[in-house]
């Protein structure tokens, strides 16, 4: 991508990719065997650090999760060699049947398929919700002057769309999970 790890042209898709898809990475972690979020947040840390040092190898920006999922694929091997003493250490061959499939999951996870998911699940919310975020969500519209047309305080309408979309997160989450159970 570009030969200079400080760039500003390289720093920001870098960023964005990994905010836009931690949430799988760590999933992904988790679906390795990793239960204690103290050592899924370790390991989240040396994928973060591996990839930004890698991430001018990186030549389809839309192959980043499954890119960094392998990467944390190597920093969860690592992490279970530290790890060895522990008696509850799963065994090689689980790990690798844990971190195939959840790498599967993760290839098949794409963003078109998650919003198309998100599209069925807006159908389901209730029709004055389905409608808030709608608006809320529009071009040139702030939370404030929405909040102000319906008479709702600001952090009441926060709150109210913070519930919505982790319901539609929850709702994509769980069909997705669904299909690859499938």
């Amino acid at each position: 991508m570009c030969s200079d790890p400080l760039s500003p042209n390289l720093h920001e898709p870098f960023v964005r990719a990994l905010t836009l898809h931690e949430r799988v990475i760590r999933a992904y972690i988790r679906g390795s065997g990793i239960n204690r979020s103290e050592d899924v947040d370790e390991i989240m840390q040396e994928v973060s650090l591996t990839a930004w040092k890698k991430f001018e190898q990186l030549e389809d920006l839309d192959k980043f999760p499954v890119w960094a999922c392998v990467i944390a694929r190597y920093e969860v091997l690592h992490f279970r060699r530290k790890c060895a003493t522990d008696r509850l250490v799963l065994s090689d061959k689980v790990f690798d049947l844990l971190a195939d499939e959840s790498l599967q999951q993760v290839s098949c996870g794409s963003k078109e398929k998650r919003l198309n998911q998100l599209q069925i699940c807006l159908k389901k919310l209730t029709p004055s919700n389905r409608e808030l975020v709608m608006t809320a969500y529009q071009p040139g519209i702030s939370i404030d002057s929405l909040a102000s047309r319906l008479g709702k305080k600001s952090n009441t309408l926060y709150q109210q769309l913070w519930r919505i979309r982790r319901a539609l997160e929850r709702c994509v989450d769980k069909a997705i999970q669904e299909d690859f159970a499938s």
